[in-house]
């Protein structure tokens, strides 16, 4: 399991590595627009709306790798006072009780919707807009991430709580068993 966990955290760690170049490629994206529209009064909806399409990337397809860093938003008022160990079974009820249902729930209810803006060759309905499939299809795609990073995690705090594992170990450099 161990194994399967270093796996996950190497695919989300080089997913949201790559995506961070999708930034960089909004905000020329953006510079273009803007001298466009200044130098010739004229501006391009797809432009508008490919930069929504990147930052969606970004932030769906990231949301694996921010987890897997432990940079998510946290209330650690509480949890701090605990030992490593309710820390880990706190983790542990979190990801069962709550992140991994609303994965299923997300991927289940938003895969229909991709499968028919497919078929149906689905547009933006602004003039000069883009084809909506690719990114509706960033939805599932970056929950399953998220889901998988959830998982390693869980075999990451079971393997702390079984004495396998030191807290919060990314399993990176580790030498499991």
């Amino acid at each position: 399991m161990f194994g399967l966990s270093r796996l996950i955290d190497r695919l989300n760690d080089a997913v949201g590595r790559s995506v961070a170049w999708l930034v960089l490629a909004a905000v020329l994206i953006s510079a273009g627009n803007a001298i466009m529209r200044k130098l010739s009064n004229n501006s391009s909806n797809a432009f508008l709306e490919i930069q929504w399409y990147l930052f969606a990337a970004v932030f769906l397809l990231a949301a694996g790798r921010t987890l897997l860093n432990q940079n998510h938003v946290r209330i650690d008022v509480l949890s701090s006072r605990f030992s490593a160990r309710t820390q880990s079974w706190i983790e542990v009820f979190g990801l069962v009780a709550f992140l991994l249902p609303l994965v299923t729930v997300v991927i289940t209810l938003s895969w229909p919707l991709v499968v028919r803006a497919f078929l149906s060759g689905e547009v933006s309905s602004n003039a000069g807009g883009l084809v909506r499939w690719p990114v509706m299809a960033l939805v599932p795609l970056g929950f399953a991430l998220l889901g998988l990073q959830g998982l390693s995690e869980l075999i990451k705090r079971v393997g702390h709580l079984c004495g396998q594992l030191p807290p919060t170990s990314s399993l990176a450099d580790e030498k499991c068993p």
